[in-house]
């Protein structure tokens, strides 16, 4: 039978005891396929590596090195997350690689959205690359491939953009997931006890903010974006959004607006608010938030982030405007 084909009598992981059957299965297969050698794990804080790695944790321990590259282009409070999570309360054998300052040196002046992404997948290849040659007895490259990867690229797997490792990096691959669909991944992370805020947590672009911080990509624009998008989705967890609305999130474009604060002329950014709910992100339906809410969204960012004097908010559905805005 073909590995990445999925049986058609496969039961839906639905509950948690499919899931601890599941967990139990890929436990044993785990153990078997990678004995007493070492697994490399890309570990990013999105829902597909984070179930991964938590479940290779049960079953091999600090077999397994995982590494989490903070580009600078998370949201407020994931790398603490990961941190917390995996080293503090699993006690995972997690490497942090902190290359704020190596990614953002790279993006220096870049505006075009498809040449910040490619600088951001090879500079996180090149990251990866060498964090992988300083360890030893590494045999295995573990990948949060779920079925809808396999179905979408024919097998191939380059969300993690470890895709791209040079010919002597080509690990075998462990990838226990990869006959699942995203809600059961979720069920899977719930059982083996991560955070809902993990395992629940919106689809986040590859690039990170760097595609919300529109143009050229600057500190404190950076910056703007994460205090912005964390005030957001604080007030949509408040309201009852949260798991509501499928994505939500802020973009600040790359020009400035006349405004008043403190009685004075301002010259500030504007902070945009996306929020849309979609089942295949082929098209998308802008979320009917309430005014009042808008409102009380408008004053917080107004007055808690440096830098900005106006909120607007995104009214197009997709087509014709996409999701993300760049």
């Amino acid at each position: 039978m073909d590995n990445n084909k999925r049986p058609d009598d496969m039961v839906r992981i639905s509950t948690s005891e499919l899931a601890e059957a599941f967990i139990e299965e890929q436990v044993k297969e785990i153990q078997a396929q990678v004995g007493d050698k070492k697994v490399l794990l890309a570990l990013s804080g999105g829902v597909d590596s984070s179930v991964v790695a938590a479940l290779l944790i049960k079953a091999i321990g600090r077999q397994l090195v995982c590494v989490h590259v903070n580009h600078g282009l998370l949201r407020k409070g994931e790398p603490e997350q990961v941190i917390e999570v995996f080293r503090n309360q699993m006690d995972a054998n997690l490497v942090y690689v902190d290359a704020i300052d190596r990614f953002l040196g790279k993006l220096e002046g870049v505006a075009e959205p498809e040449q910040k992404r490619k600088i951001i997948g090879a500079e996180f290849i090149r990251v990866f690359e060498e964090e992988a040659r300083k360890l030893e007895g590494i045999e295995f490259l573990a990948q949060g491939t779920i079925y809808p990867d396999i179905l979408e690229s024919d097998g191939v797997k380059a969300h993690h953009n470890v895709g791209g490792l040079p010919e002597d990096l080509q690990f075998s691959l462990v990838e226990p997931l990869k006959l699942l669909f995203k809600d059961e991944v979720r069920v899977v992370g719930k059982t083996l006890g991560l955070p809902d805020g993990m395992v629940y947590r919106q689809p986040f672009p590859g690039p990170g903010l760097g595609v919300r911080c529109l143009g050229a990509i600057t500190r404190d624009r950076l910056e703007a974006v994460r205090e912005s998008d964390a005030i957001l989705r604080e007030e949509f967890a408040k309201n009852g959004l949260e798991g509501k609305v499928w994505q939500y999130f802020t973009v600040i474009p790359d020009f400035k607006s006349v405004g008043v604060k403190d009685g004075k002329r301002s010259f500030e950014w504007p902070v945009i608010l996306r929020a849309v709910n979609t089942k295949d992100a082929m098209t998308a339906t802008v979320e009917d938030v309430p005014f009042s809410l808008l409102q009380h969204i408008t004053d917080r960012i107004t007055k808690e982030v440096p830098g900005v004097n106006r909120v607007c908010f995104d009214l197009t559905p997709k087509p014709t405007g996409t999701i993300e805005w760049e």
